[in-house]
């Protein structure tokens, strides 16, 4: 059933043309189809992809609502810090970062937010 289909994250957005442009300059992404004046979709790699669409409720989560997997994590941040993106520290029980990053026994993690407040993730796996 579901294991075999495709998967899409869905955002939200309060102001689509902000979120559309921080998606192009800081992560280099740019719509693959726009599904309604305020909604955009968006392919990344193995035909996996992500919906944003305009809503009041943006940046209203306090989790992570996606998240791309790397096999460099340092190299992946470098570029997006060189763009401008900024990394979360965060000092939780269980969860603590440095310089941006979260290591434990699955791997390396780091956080960021988009213009709209949603949380954002890169990890690469031990």
């Amino acid at each position: 059933m579901l294991k075999d289909l495709e998967i899409m994250s869905v955002l939200a957005a309060k102001d689509i043309d902000r979120a559309k442009d921080f998606y192009r300059d800081k992560l280099g992404l740019e719509p693959s189809d726009t599904m309604e004046d305020d909604s955009l979709f968006y392919r990344c790699g193995k035909g996996t992809g992500f919906l944003i669409y305009q809503t009041e409720n943006a940046g209203s989560a306090k989790n992570t609502q996606m998240g791309w997997e790397t096999d460099n994590l340092e190299r992946e941040m470098e570029e997006l810090r060189g763009r401008g993106v900024v990394f979360e520290d965060y000092d939780f029980p269980g969860l603590k970062t440095e310089n941006g990053v979260a290591t434990n026994e699955w791997g390396k993690s780091a956080w960021f937010l988009d213009s709209e407040g949603n949380i954002l993730n890169l990890s690469q796996r031990a």
